[in-house]
Parts: structure tokens; C-alpha cells; sequence
């Protein structure tokens, strides 16, 4: 099975020092930051993880899921099934509705490959509980396909769907058949399925950050693992290179750079595969560089962009030919990534009303979330504490570290957690739980205790479930 080469950082002219200025600048700013990993060329130079999470933990990739949708589609051109001029309606005509609209009927595979279709936005979301594929060639479109770059994740969805229905599997099990396997590709990996059991090919990648440097390696070698050509070379050159711009929808400003078949353009010559949350593939042909990053930047304005100025700032000055081994530098960012972990919240550990709080339940007036009443306990040594929230489903539980993180199921949805908690005033308890599983992003809660009531404020960042912990809830003692 292929291996991933590896070296030194300083045997192909990285310095240590600046990998682990690198990780530091991430830190200043607060980035929660779960895997880096960085390449050049061609060897694997560093990789460390963030616990909880490990080398071989699954990772929502995202959006980086088009750019493998991309790769598949061009998989389909080179066996002949599809041309990127074909009209996309010719292949779904069970999901037509009785009259086409004429923008529809004319768009095509590559208006789609370069987020120039005819619609708004995603269209799938508009009715979640409607067929999704069949809601692209139903959403009433906005304008001419082949004109504008607008970011629309049903595009993906749709292409990823003719994948299938080509192959007759599922894309990620093509996608293995042709390349993947040959790549070491996890065999957990997996891509979400949609509520009618189409692969999620805009946002559901389930993969681990070596998976997504193992595909790397091919995209950057043209297509060639060692010296066999496994991805069509002429599609992959058309797909990583300048297509259309995107100077009014580029998430951040290193993206306004252009976009190629669901591969942007970035700064420095470059091109990344992006995903919502900091999942990122960066190649930087110019420096012989690749990073992949994964991470939640989600609720951190211009999170995204802080990563690619600290790898652009703190490693591409610092870039040589080879260097002179640092046995020292290399050691202290060995040992530094040993400590590598998601940070629990930084503050006061305690207060003088932790024993009055514990196990006192307090009723909740109505409320939206359906929340009935909620109550608190802490551990004997109060370095862990619950919290306890009931509805007309039950009793859930939220369990959380006071100086420390607590991995956990989240309650409701069963997705698994990092929970910390700090004391922001003698009687306000801050709790924050990074979501770890197929759902990225993080359900934050401020209890404010006063005399025999409690005010909740609650906000969830993550982009479709959690709902219930949004909003305020208010209580008082029930004796």
C-alpha cells in the first residue's frame, strides 16, 4: 500500500522553529485548530492533531467534498460516459418538472463544475424535506447559467448524483475503485447521505486529514501516483486553473482569487480545496508546499483568512533549500505537538455558590427550545459538573471540564463533544462544547444565577441541527 514519503522539515528547507511559530500564531488567535499538516516536496514534513482527536478520527471535510465530486466527474469524461457540455436535464428526465424552465434546460456540466449555474443559492435548503436533487431543476432560477460565480452547494449535490446514477454505487466507492484504495484512503471513510440516500458531494466527507493529504499528493502530481496516471491529466489542469472570478462572492479575500471546477484560486500562484469551518487543502506550487488544515473557524470573523496569513507570513519567508538538521528544533515541536490539544475555556475554576447550585432543580417557564426545568451537579474535587435539561423526550445530560475538557455524546443528537465550563462572575457559569462528529461547530451557554432564579442564554454555531440551544430560557426554584 502507498505510503505518504516523509522527512524532516529542515531536509527539505523548512526550519522547525517556523512550523512551530506557525502553530503558535494559530494559537494567539484563538484559532480551534483540530489537525495541520504540512508537505513539501513531496514528503510529508509534520502532522499533528489536536486531542481528542487522533490521527485515524473522522473529520467532516465539508465542502472539500466538491473537489472530490470534481476529480469524479472527470473520472466519468475520461471513460467517455459524459462531455462537460452536456446539458445536465438530459440525464435526470424523472426529475423534471412538466415545463422546464429555458436557464435550466441550458445548463450544462460545466457551468456547474464552475459555480455558474442559474441559481441563487443552494436550492435543497430551501425545503429540506423535498427531494434534493430533484429541487435543482425545480427552484425557480434567478438568472442566465454560464454567466456569474455564485456559491451553490445543490450544484455539487446534483453532479455527485449523476456520479452515482452513472456507476450505479456510491461516489466515495468509484472513487476508491479508481484511485483511492491504491492511496491508502481510510476504509471508514464515508460521504452523509441526503434524506433519499444520495452521497452528500457538496458537504458530507467523512475522511481523516492523512486521507485528504494522500489525495493531495496525486492532485499535485498530475494525476500520477509514482508513475502511474490515475486521474485524467487534462481535466485536472482545467480544474485547479483560473475559470471564473469571484471578486464579489469569495468567502474571504485569499478566495477572491478565482475558482477553476470547485477548486479556488488562492494567492501566491496557488489553489485550495475549501471547506466551511477552516478544512483545508492548500497547494502552493510556487514554494513545492502543501498544508491541509482542519479546524472549526466557525463564529471567528476572518478565521479562515488568520490561517492562510500565518502560513504565508510565518513559512513561506522562512523557506530555503535544504538546512543543516536542528536536532533541538526539531525535539521542542515534537514535544510541543505531543501537547497538542483543543483548549478547555480559560478562567475562574469555582465559586462560592457551587454547593448552594448542586442538585437544585430549577423550573423553566415556557420556552421555544421546550425546555421544563434544569438543574446542576459537581464532582466532590468540583474539577467536573453536569448539566441536567429535561423536555418531553427526557433527561438530557451535559457533561463538562472545569480546567479541563470532557469528551462526551451531546445530548439529543448523539454527536460527540469536547465541554469545558469557567465561572465568568460568582454566580455566571460559562459552558462551551466544541461539536466533534459529523457535525462541526459548538453549542455555547451562559447560566446567570440570582437568588432563587435563573436566566439561560444559549447560542448554537453550526449550520443546521442544535436549534433547541438557541434562544433564552428562564426558571426558578422548584421546591
Amino acid at each position: 500500500m502507498y505510503q505518504i514519503p516523509r522527512a524532516t522539515p529542515e531536509a527539505t528547507g523548512v526550519p522547525s522553529k517556523a512550523i512551530f511559530n506557525f502553530i503558535k500564531r494559530l494559537e494567539d488567535y484563538q484559532i480551534p485548530m483540530h489537525s495541520l499538516l504540512l508537505a513539501r516536496q513531496g514528503k510529508l514534513i509534520y502532522e499533528g492533531y489536536y486531542a481528542p482527536y487522533q490521527g485515524d478520527t473522522l473529520h467532516r471535510m465539508f465542502s472539500i467534498s466538491k473537489s472530490f465530486t470534481s476529480i469524479a466527474i472527470g473520472l466519468l469524461v475520461q471513460e467517455g460516459r459524459i462531455s462537460l457540455d452536456d446539458r445536465i436535464i438530459d440525464y435526470f428526465p424523472e426529475k423534471l418538472p412538466e415545463e422546464v424552465h429555458p436557464w435550466i434546460a441550458q445548463m450544462t456540466i460545466r457551468n456547474m463544475l464552475m459555480m455558474q449555474t442559474c441559481h441563487t443559492s443552494t436550492t435543497y435548503k430551501i425545503d429540506p424535506d423535498k427531494d434534493w436533487v430533484e429541487s435543482f431543476f425545480t427552484t425557480k432560477p434567478s438568472h442566465e447559467p454560464g454567466t456569474v460565480f455564485i456559491y451553490d452547494t445543490s450544484s455539487s449535490h446534483t453532479l455527485c448524483a449523476l456520479v452515482e446514477k452513472l456507476t450505479g454505487m456510491p461516489m466515495l466507492d468509484y472513487m476508491r475503485k479508481k484511485f483511492l484504495n491504491q492511496i491508502g484512503f481510510s476504509k471508514d471513510a464515508y460521504i452523509i447521505k441526503d434524506p433519499f440516500g444520495t452521497s452528500m458531494g457538496g458537504s458530507g466527507l467523512m475522511a481523516t486529514p492523512r486521507d485528504l493529504m494522500g489525495f493531495a499528493m496525486v492532485i499535485w502530481n498530475g494525476g500520477k501516483l509514482n508513475d502511474t496516471q490515475m486521474l485524467p491529466e487534462k481535466y485536472l489542469e482545467e480544474a485547479i486553473s483560473y475559470q471564473t472570478d469571484t471578486l464579489m462572492n469569495g468567502p474571504v479575500l485569499s478566495e477572491c482569487q478565482g475558482y477553476g471546477y470547485q477548486f479556488w484560486r488562492i494567492p501566491h500562484g496557488g489553489y485550495a480545496c475549501y471547506g466551511m469551518g477552516g478544512q483545508l487543502i492548500i497547494f502552493l506550487p510556487k514554494y513545492d508546499l502543501i498544508c491541509v488544515t482542519t479546524a472549526d473557524t466557525q463564529g471567528i470573523q476572518g478565521g479562515n483568512q488568520l490561517i492562510y496569513e500565518s502560513l504565508f507570513e510565518e513559512i513561506l519567508p522562512k523557506l530555503s533549500q535544504p538546512l543543516p538538521e536542528d536536532s533541538q528544533g526539531q525535539s521542542e515541536l515534537e514535544d510541543y505537538t505531543r501537547k497538542l490539544k483543543i483548549k478547555p475555556l480559560q478562567g475562574e475554576l469555582s465559586s462560592s455558590l457551587m454547593a448552594s447550585l448542586h442538585q437544585k432543580e430549577y423550573q423553566l417557564i415556557e420556552n421555544l427550545s421546550g425546555f421544563l426545568s434544569l438543574s446542576l451537579e459537581f464532582s466532590s474535587d468540583n474539577k467536573e459538573g453536569k448539566l441536567y435539561v429535561k423536555d418531553k423526550r427526557g433527561l438530557h445530560t451535559i457533561a463538562f471540564g472545569l480546567g479541563k475538557i470532557l469528551v462526551s455524546d451531546f445530548p439529543i443528537y448523539k454527536q460527540r463533544c469536547a465541554t469545558s465550563g469557567i465561572w465568568t462572575k460568582e454566580n455566571a457559569l460559562y459552558i462551551k462544547s466544541h461539536l466533534i462528529d459529523e457535525c462541526i461547530g459548538s453549542v455555547h451557554l451562559k447560566l446567570v444565577f440570582q437568588e432563587d432564579r435563573v436566566n439561560v442564554y444559549m447560542k448554537k454555531i453550526e449550520e443546521t441541527y442544535f436549534n433547541e440551544f438557541t434562544g433564552f430560557l428562564y426558571g426558578k426554584v422548584k421546591y
